[in-house]
């Protein structure tokens, strides 16, 4: 009654002023272009989550065609996909994300995001891990072209919860 997902997510970036990433604007020079509000990590995740579930991906649910889903907020994304998760009576063990972005570097918000999302899925900060790296100024997201982020979700069943 285990279920893992994995996904990842990218955008291109823009000259901006932030960068929406786990549901907080972080200052920067740069943002995502995007339908919703770009945020990748919140999309890695919750499509990390639909994957886990088998129910598509973030496109089927979210399409970036809908007039409705244009600047979504993508906390609005996650939340959806958690009752989603819930109603399939799973719940999260742990998840395990990964941003890649050459500037601005993430160290500094790295605890908010885990409290963010913690705080979104209804879970404890020690079930999150974020992590960021860069791509060394090689490729579209060294030379500052885009920004990706990957998650990696265990998913248990709340009846295999019970029997233990």
């Amino acid at each position: 009654m285990l279920r893992i997902g994995h996904s990842y997510d990218t955008h291109r970036l823009t000259q901006g002023r932030q960068l929406r990433l786990g549901g907080l604007s972080i200052n920067s020079d740069v943002e995502s272009v995007a339908h919703s509000d770009g945020d990748v990590l919140l999309h890695a995740i919750s499509e990390s989550i639909l994957g886990a579930l088998a129910l598509g991906d973030l496109g089927m649910h979210f399409p970036d065609t809908a007039e409705e889903t244009k600047n979504m907020d993508s906390s609005e994304i996650l939340k959806q996909v958690n009752v989603m998760m819930q109603s399939a009576q799973y719940k999260i063990n742990n998840l395990d994300a990964t941003v890649y972005l050459e500037k601005p570097k993430l160290s500094s918000y790295i605890k908010a995001i885990r409290e963010n999302i913690a705080s979104l899925l209804g879970i404890g900060i020690t079930q999150i891990s974020i992590k960021a790296t860069t791509h060394e100024k090689k490729g579209p997201i060294g030379l500052r072209e885009a920004i990706g982020a990957e998650c990696v979700v265990l998913l248990e069943h709340s009846e295999y919860i019970r029997k233990l």
